[in-house]
Parts: structure tokens; C-alpha cells; sequence
């Protein structure tokens, strides 16, 4: 490169000199830099996209209750065994002891009663206990899935329906928890979820049920595919707000078969085309129990922990707390996630769920609620 009168001369090897004005060349600069700059964003870009899809590949834990240090399972057994036939039952020790070890402890610790009471710590607990406190108990000696089954078992069998629990399982499981499920749910009743699903409900609600129970979600890609974000948010709402009714079965099928990742993109894009969230466009859209798990499905994929602190808000303050709800989700998630469900509790409502409790409940169901909790953080 050499300078002349009159600009700046751009020399190559092979080509003669060409002679460019000095505004001429920074044009140029700047369009190169320009385009370098864009290139480089599209990379930050695609690269923070797929931090964002590697998170949702497996779903991290949050428990509040993890293993004991220094465990001994017989020396719990024999606690819990005065405790049991203590006059009255000394319900504090049972409380201070399960609450306060994992479902493979607890099973340890029953292997340890049974060999030294020569009877089952299931059943001496049901002579034990009552109410609340014996619902909670129970449910800490099964596995996090068999507790799943159960309930689900427990929804759907004899005269009636119980929508609520068979939705809020269903739908708020992951593809891995459902899979788990369904296997157990087998091994515990020697039938096939599936065909109990089927033979309980009815039309497209049974339809998006079935569709969750069968697991074919896709799991988490590495790489971003933003053509399929924007054909998945176009279909939902050419589906829904855009035509006079809903085409249900597009939706299931978009709901139940993209990763949960994916699916909030989604969501996210389809805010583009609709003027309603997916959420406001399921209420309008459809009624019944289909919007409770259409609603119920977008909440978690959205914020699975918010979902769960949201319910367990409404369950506490409405008039007589239901204890039903509260006890369905602290036994099902204290393994899982109930340590991140108390912090959005926290956040969304202003005060810890621990103190909500306290405000709320009371006696030994109090206690056993506040030992699955764990300290405020």
C-alpha cells in the first residue's frame, strides 16, 4: 500500500494498483466490519442458544431432603421403635428421623425394623399415626415414582374422577419421570397406565393424556432450530386464535412431542403472531379439564418451580388449607426440586414458604411439613 496525491493506492501481488479515495475505502472498511460484527453476534448468538437447550438436558435437582451423614439404620430402627410404642407415640422422633433421610435410607431403616421388630414399619406406622401426619409418612416410604403411581392409581380407581391429581401429575412430569412411572405403575398394580388413562377419561382431554403418558417427547437438541421454532409457533396459532374453533390435536401433538426447551422458544416466538401469550389463547381457546392441562403443561414448561410454589399458595391461603395439595406436592418434590420451589415461593410471593406454613397449618402435620422443608435460606 503506498500514498499518492490524491488517496490511497490498494497494491496486490498479481493486479496493478487501483486508485480509491480515502471516504471511498472507509466505506469499505466499514461494511467489512459491519459484516465481521454481525457474523461474530450470530455466533454469540447460536452459541448462548445452545447453552439455553443444554440446560433443559437433564433436569438439575434441588432437594431439600438429601442423604444423612452418619447413618445408621439400625440405630433409627430402634428409635422409631420406642417412639411407636411410646403411650401416646412420640410422633416428634418419627418426624425428626424420616424427614430427615432419602427414600434409600428409609428403606434401609424399615429392612433394619422389620429384622428387629419382626413386623413391617409400614404397618406399624399406619397403627401409629393418623390424619395429615400419617398421609405424609406413608407417602416419604415410597420411591418419588411409586408415590407418582399412586397417586395417579388413586385418582382414577372406583366411582369418579379426580381431574386435579391426574392432571397435575401427568402434566407436570418429565418425559424420564413419566417413563419411570408407567413402569412402576405396572410392577405396583399389574396394569398398564395407558389403558387405565383411556378407560377413565374422554374425549380430547383423554387424547392430550394419553399423548404425555405415551413419552414421545424428543429430548433437547444442542443446536437451535430456529425454522422449526418458527413453523411450531405459526401452527399453534393457525390452530387456535387465528380459525374460527381449535384444532385440538395440532396442539397436543406440538405439546407433547417437542422438548421442553424447544417448547419455550416456542412460546416465546408465537407472541409474534398471536396477540395473546399461549397462555391467554388456551383460555379463550378451550374449556374444562383440556384447558386445566393445556394451562397446567405451558406452566411448567415455562417455570416448572413457580407452577408448583403458585399451588401451593392457593392450597395454604384458601378458606380451610388443603391439605391434600400441600401434602401431593412437598412428598412428591422434596427429592427433586423443593429446595428451588421455596426459593420461587420467595420471590413470587414475599415471604418464605416455611413461615406460610407456620401461618397455616399447625400440630404434627406443621412439623412433618416444616422437616420435609428444611431451614429458610
Amino acid at each position: 500500500m503506498r500514498g499518492g496525491e490524491r488517496g490511497i493506492v490498494f497494491c496486490t501481488k498479481d493486479k496493478p494498483s487501483h486508485p480509491f479515495h480515502l471516504n471511498t475505502a472507509w466505506t469499505y472498511l466499514c461494511i467489512i466490519s459491519t459484516q465481521l460484527s454481525t457474523f461474530k453476534m450470530a455466533m454469540v448468538s447460536e452459541f448462548l442458544g445452545q447453552l439455553c437447550l443444554n440446560v433443559g438436558a437433564n433436569e438439575p435437582k434441588h432437594p431439600t431432603v438429601v442423604p444423612a451423614t452418619d447413618f445408621n439404620p439400625d440405630t433409627d430402627a430402634a428409635r422409631i421403635e420406642t417412639a411407636i410404642k411410646t403411650k401416646g407415640v412420640d410422633e416428634q422422633t418419627i418426624i425428626d428421623i424420616l424427614t430427615k433421610r432419602t427414600y434409600s435410607q428409609r428403606r434401609d431403616i424399615a429392612f433394619a425394623y422389620e429384622r428387629r421388630a419382626k413386623k413391617d414399619l409400614i404397618s406399624a406406622l399406619k397403627g401409629a399415626l393418623s390424619g395429615s401426619l400419617e398421609a405424609v409418612i406413608l407417602g416419604l416410604m415410597k420411591s418419588t415414582s411409586q408415590y407418582d403411581a399412586s397417586l395417579i392409581r388413586g385418582s382414577i380407581k372406583g366411582a369418579g374422577t379426580d381431574e386435579e391429581t391426574l392432571i397435575e401429575v401427568l402434566c407436570s412430569r418429565s418425559n424420564e419421570e413419566l417413563v419411570d412411572i408407567k413402569k412402576v405403575y405396572k410392577e405396583l398394580f399389574n396394569k398398564d397406565l395407558e389403558k387405565d388413562v383411556a378407560g377413565d377419561t374422554s374425549g380430547n382431554f383423554a387424547k392430550l393424556l394419553l399423548a404425555l403418558v405415551e413419552t414421545n417427547r424428543a429430548d433437547p437438541s444442542a443446536v437451535v432450530d430456529y425454522d422449526k421454532i418458527d413453523l411450531d409457533a405459526r401452527a399453534l396459532y393457525e390452530a387456535g386464535v387465528k380459525i374460527k374453533g381449535t384444532d385440538v390435536p395440532t396442539w397436543i401433538s406440538i405439546m407433547s412431542e417437542r422438548s421442553v426447551p424447544h417448547l419455550q422458544k416456542v412460546f416465546q416466538r408465537y407472541k409474534s403472531y398471536s396477540p395473546y401469550d399461549m397462555q391467554e389463547s388456551i383460555a379463550k381457546e378451550v374449556k374444562g379439564d383440556l384447558q386445566k392441562s393445556f394451562l397446567v403443561l405451558v406452566e411448567c414448561f415455562e417455570n416448572k418451580q413457580l407452577y408448583f410454589a403458585k399451588r401451593l399458595n392457593e392450597a395454604m391461603k384458601s378458606k380451610g388449607a388443603k391439605e391434600k395439595i400441600v401434602t401431593r406436592i412437598i412428598v412428591s418434590r422434596c427429592e427433586v426440586d423443593l429446595k428451588k420451589i421455596c426459593s420461587e415461593y420467595k420471590t413470587s410471593t414475599g415471604e418464605s414458604l416455611q413461615k406460610t406454613i407456620l401461618e397455616h397449618t399447625k400440630g404434627d402435620f406443621q412439623k412433618v411439613l416444616l422437616g420435609l422443608c428444611g431451614p429458610e435460606q
